[in-house]
C-alpha cells in the first residue's frame, strides 16, 4: 500500500535531484543520555523540543531525557501509546511551534516521532530503548493499518543517542529480533540483485556492500550476542545504524528489505501480534536463502545461537499459516520483485516450511 493511499505523510514535491540524508551524530555507549545537550548544541537545532515517548519508556528513559535537556531547552512531553493516524495528528498538533523532536522508546515511538517530524519539516533525534529493528536509524516507518502494517518512507534521524545500558536491560527477545532483522539483509540484497537482472531495476553497489557487510558482522559475532550484555547491545545497535545508513544511501529500503520482509508483512496480516517483525524476517530469510541456493543452514544456526526463532511453531504460528504467508508474499508491495515472485506453488511452500524443522 502506498503512502499516498494512507494519507499519513505529506505529499512529496517532484524534484529531479536525489538527496542522501544520513544521521549526523551517532552516540552509542554506557550512560550516554547525558550527552544529549551537547548533541543538540552541535546540530544547532533550536531551543524547544517535543519529546515523544510511551508511558513505560517515559518512566524508563524519557523522564531522564526531559530532566537533562530541560536545563538548557524547553521540552514538552507527548505520550504516544500506539502509532495510528489519530495519534500522529495529535503529535503534529503538539509539535506546533517547536524546533525539533526527540523520540525516546521502541519502534512505535521512534516511528511516530519520525512521521510527525517529516510532516512538519522538523529534525528529530532517535533515542532507542530497545534494538528490535533498524527503524531506529532508517527513513522507514511502520504503521499499523487495517489488515496489517504498512511501511512508509519519511526521513532518518539527524542524530541517534543509544544508551547500551538501557538497551541491554530490555527483554532479550527484542535484541534477538533486531539481530534477525539485520541478518535478513543477506537475502534482501540477493533479491535486489535478482530484480536488477530480471527486471532491470537500478541498484547501488555501495549500499549493497554496506548492507552485506553489516549482516556478515552479526553472523560472525553471533556467539557474542548474550542476554542483558552491553557489549551485545553495542554490536547490535551499531549494525542497525549501518543498515539504516545503507537504506539512506540507496534512497529506498531495498538493501534491507526483500522477500523475507514481504513474508513478514504477510504473517502480520494472517497472524497479527504473534511474531515480532525481526523474528518473522529471520524465518523468512532462512527460506529465501534456500531458494537462492545459499547457506540457509548457516543462517539458521546463527539465528539459533542468537536466540531468535527459526520455525513458525516457536512464535506460536501454525505451519499452515506460514505456508499461506509464503504464497501471499508476492501480493505485498507487488512492485518489489523478489525470489518469492518466481512461481511458488502450495506444495513447494509446504516443503519449505517443513524444511525449517530439519536438523
Amino acid at each position: 500500500m502506498s503512502a499516498d493511499a494512507i494519507k499519513l505523510l505529506k505529499p512529496r514535491v517532484f524534484d529531479k535531484s536525489k538527496w542522501m540524508q544520513l544521521p549526523r551524530d551517532v552516540v552509542i555507549g554506557h550512560d550516554v543520555l547525558g550527552q544529549l545537550p551537547a548533541v543538540c548544541g552541535d546540530l544547532k537545532l533550536g531551543g524547544t523540543a517535543l519529546l515523544v515517548s510511551g508511558r513505560g519508556t517515559m518512566d524508563l528513559a524519557g523522564g531522564t531525557v526531559q530532566e537533562i535537556l530541560s536545563r538548557e531547552y524547553t521540552v514538552k512531553p507527548f505520550i504516544a501509546e500506539e502509532i495510528t493516524a489519530p495519534v500522529i495528528k495529535k503529535g503534529e498538533k503538539a509539535a506546533k511551534g517547536v524546533d525539533f523532536l526527540i523520540g525516546v522508546g521502541g519502534g512505535r515511538v521512534i516511528d511516530t516521532a519520525k512521521i510527525v517530524s517529516f510532516n512538519l519539516d522538523l529534525p528529530f533525534i532517535s533515542v532507542p530503548t530497545a534494538a528490535s529493528h533498524d527503524g531506529i536509524a532508517s527513513a522507514r516507518a511502520s504503521v499499523a493499518m487495517e489488515g496489517g502494517h504498512s511501511s512508509l518512507e519519511a526521513h532518518p534521524p539527524v542524530a541517534i543517542v543509544a544508551d547500551t545500558g538501557i538497551i541491554a536491560s530490555a527483554p532479550h527477545r527484542l535484541l534477538a529480533a533486531g539481530c534477525a532483522d539485520v541478518i535478513s539483509n543477506y537475502t534482501a540484497i540477493l533479491d535486489w540483485e535478482l530484480a536488477h537482472r530480471v527486471k532491470g531495476e537500478p541498484m547501488s553497489e555501495y549500499a549493497i556492500t554496506l548492507s552485506k557487510m553489516t549482516a556478515e558482522i552479526l553472523v560472525k559475532d553471533a556467539h557474542l550476542i548474550k542476554p542483558h550484555n552491553e557489549q551485545s547491545a553495542w554490536i547490535v545497535v551499531k549494525a542497525l545504524v549501518s543498515s539504516g545508513v545503507a537504506m539512506s544511501i540507496a534512497g529506498s529500503s531495498r538493501p534491507a528489505s526483500g522477500g523475507e520482509h514481504k513474508f513478514s508483512h504477510a504473517l502480520d496480516r494472517l497472524a497479527p501480534g504473534k511474531a515480532l517483525h525481526g523474528e518473522s524476517c529471520g524465518i523468512g530469510t532462512i527460506i529465501s536463502m534456500y531458494l537462492h541456493g545459499g547457506d540457509w543452514r548457516g543462517i539458521r544456526s546463527s539465528l539459533k545461537m542468537i536466540g531468535a526463532p527459526v520455525t513458525p511453531a516457536e512464535v506460536g504460528i501454525d505451519d499452515a499459516v506460514a505456508v499461506d504467508a509464503l504464497l501471499m508474499a508476492k501480493t505485498i508491495r507487488p512492485e518489489r520483485f523478489t525470489i518469492f515472485d518466481m512461481g511458488l506453488t502450495r506444495e513447494s511452500a509446504e516443503k519449505l516450511v517443513h524444511m525449517l524443522y530439519e536438523e
